[in-house]
Formats: structure tokens, sequence, C-alpha cells
């Protein structure tokens, strides 16, 4: 990869009391890569993120963002790097705009660029309105156009659609698409969401203990440790289908003995005109049949045993 390395994580631990919350981790990620970082509560997102941050130390090894550190380069730091939290709390009788105006005034920006981003984050219709008078996908949009004031280098996204409806999430997601596109942004993003993350980023790291358990995209990632896609089928009565001679299928499991099938294939679309011809042939009938890719969640119960919401 010939794009220069914006954040370089090496060898970084970091403990609290007798739980070691990150465990020697090593990362680059590089100028407008999109990252997403998933894992359980407890695997030591937060912690990873708040000390990219600057807002925790680690006890071992090394941060370096766009070639600086925390310690000698703090104020730069402040400048290069923006801000979205989970829930941001505002002033609730200070209009949109004001909001923006005022963030603006902590990095000494001109009131251009409250015009600037208005117009970024779709906001520029409720510059006149009370923040407390904003839809939770209208708030969400001023958190990240505030994160977005001094024009970062860097975007730390905690959950940033958490508790938004469907329509209220994509909106989000074609900013930070815009951002990519037109600004070269790197983001790390956190999510619980599986969709946000294969939609916004190339890159999905999997935390579990304070380690990466799985990283790459997700297709490099379900070719690795997945069992491929999946197809669901239930017949008319007991039927053998065998699997041996159906064209990639990895694993079959019979939910119900011999009527209904949980079949992993590498591809849908190769095995599943197999399957109809089988039971055609059978004279057995198909009664019902879902298919579907295998989602970030499944990889990750297949690498766990358990859910990415479990605690």
């Amino acid at each position: 990869m010939n794009k220069m390395p914006v954040i370089e994580i090496k060898n970084v631990s970091k403990s609290f009391k007798e739980i070691e919350a990150v465990k020697n981790l090593t990362l680059t990620i590089y100028e407008g890569e999109y990252v997403a970082l998933l894992g359980p509560n407890g695997a030591g997102k937060t912690t990873l993120i708040e000390m990219i941050e600057g807002l925790q130390k680690p006890d071992a090894g090394t941060i370096r963002i766009l070639g600086m550190n925390w310690k000698e380069h703090e104020q730069k730091l402040h400048q290069k790097i923006g801000l979205s939290l989970q829930e941001t709390k505002f002033i609730d009788k200070i209009t949109t705009k004001e909001t923006f105006d005022l963030f603006g005034s902590f990095y000494g920006l001109r009131p251009a660029r409250t015009e600037e981003i208005l117009e970024l984050v779709n906001l520029t219709e409720k510059r006149k309105d009370y923040t407390n008078q904003l839809s939770g996908g209208q708030r969400q949009r001023l958190a990240i156009g505030i994160a977005l004031l001094n024009n970062p280098k860097v975007l730390l996204l905690d959950e940033p659609t958490t508790g938004l409806d469907p329509g209220a999430r994509r909106e989000v997601w074609k900013i930070l698409e815009k951002l990519q596109r037109d600004f070269k942004t790197t983001m790390i993003l956190t999510t619980h969401y599986m969709e946000e993350a294969e939609v916004l980023c190339e890159r999905i790291l999997i935390m579990d203990k304070g380690e990466f358990i799985a990283a790459g995209t997700l297709p490099e990632l379900n070719a690795r440790h997945g069992e491929g896609d999946l197809i669901e089928v239930t017949f008319d009565r007991n039927f053998d289908i065998g699997a041996s001679d159906l064209p990639g299928v990895k694993r079959l499991n019979w939910v119900t003995a011999h009527t209904k099938a949980e079949i992993f294939v590498d591809n849908i679309a190769e095995v599943l005109p197999s399957i109809i011809e089988s039971t055609r042939r059978g004279n057995i009938r198909i009664t019902a049949l879902t298919s579907r890719k295998m989602t970030l969640d499944d990889l990750f119960i297949s690498l766990t045993g358990r859910h990415l919401t479990e605690a």
C-alpha cells in the first residue's frame, strides 16, 4: 500500500488494576481508510480509542498520529482530530447555528465555516432551531458537524448512529461517505450495527478480551474464519439431499432429520440451482427456502461462540 500511515499503534498495552484491557496491540491505519472496530462490551474498544484520542496513556508501547505523539504534540493533534461520541450533550436554548459558532470559536474559525458545516451535514434549514427542538437524527448530525468543524484529518466515531431509525442512520452514512470521497478523511468507527461496518468500512477489526482476533474485509474474514453463505431449505418429506454431490458446499446441518437443512456454501448462486434440480429428480417439494450472506455477527459467533452484542 502506497498511502501514508496516519495512525500507527505499536505493542500497546493498558491495564486497570488486575484487568488487562488492551494486550500488546499493533495496528497501522492509512490515509483515507475507514476502519470498523467491533467487539462485545468489555472487549477493549473504548480503552483503545481513548488512548488514540489522548484521554488515556498506554502502560506500554507507542501511538503516533500523523507522525506525532500526544506527549510532545498535544496542541497540534487537537487541531487534527475530530471526535463524536455515542451521546453528546448540547445547550438547549441556543440554536444550531449558534452551537456551531460556539465550537468554531474554540478553534478560532471564521463564521463562514459554520455555513459550510450546516450544508455538509444537511442542517441549513434547522439553523435557527434550538438544539432541544432537533430530532435524534438531527442531533447526531449536529454532533458530527461539531467533530468536523476543524476539518480533521482523523475522525473517531463511537457508535454514532445508536438509537437512530434506519432513515436517520443512512443520512449519517451519506455524510461519512462524502468525507472519505472528497476530503480523504481517515476514520475509526466503533459500532454494533453489522450493516454499518460493512457499508462504510474497507477493513474490519474484531476485538475480544483486549486482543484483535480477526482483521480484514468481510469477504476475507468469512473466507478465513466463517462457514460461508447460508441456504436454509425445508422439504415436504425425508430427503437425502446428497450434499457431497453439490458444488461448493462447506457443511450441511440437519435441523430436522432429513426434512430441514442448513447448507453452508461458498456461493449461493452456484449451489441453489443444483439443490432445486436434485429435488426435482427426487420428486421432492420444497416447502420453505431462504438464503443470505453471512454477517459479522455470524462470524463473531464462529470465532468466539457468542454474539457481538453480548457483554
